[in-house]
């Protein structure tokens, strides 16, 4: 089985996570201005306080992510770490709008059911032009004083 698709099947790894993270964790390419964006929607859209944040370019996410995980390749996947399991691409975004809860997990409960190589068709198609799209920013973003506690690798 290739890398690949071990992480798209969200297998189970056992790994150097810190055990304080009670918190689902969210990575994403900290350069990329559409992937920003989107952090900067789940900070005001995470009402429960639920979800953390790091990325995938920092030394944080070299110590959460087990080996197999950290190809420069997938930079372009958004990854969810639930404790040991983590679930990339259509399946990690949905995950996410589960635990924004509300409208949100509605979004989940209906995207969830679409065939994952066809939600992940259209992620792939953004992800790869994401950068002509939306832009890219020369260095992570720095958040807010009010939001730095939420990211992981600061």
């Amino acid at each position: 089985m290739k890398t690949g698709d071990l992480m798209d099947n969200a297998q189970r790894y056992h790994g150097s996570a810190p055990s304080e993270i009670k918190h689902p964790v969210v990575l994403f390419d900290g350069v990329c201005k559409f992937c920003n964006g989107s952090v900067q929607f789940l900070l005001r859209h995470d009402k429960k306080d639920r979800l953390r944040f790091a990325a995938l370019q920092s030394e944080y996410a070299h110590r959460l992510l087990p080996p197999e995980l950290l190809d420069e390749s997938y930079l372009d996947t958004m990854i969810l770490a639930e404790g040991s399991t983590f679930y990339t691409r259509s399946t990690a975004v949905l995950r996410i709008c589960k635990h924004l809860g509300g409208g949100w997990s509605l979004l989940y409960a209906a995207g969830i059911g679409i065939p994952r190589p066809l939600r992940d068709a259209l992620y792939r198609f953004v992800a790869k032009y994401r950068y002509r799209l939306f832009g890219k920013y020369v260095r992570c973003m720095m958040p807010t004083e009010a939001v730095r506690r939420k990211f992981l690798d600061l």
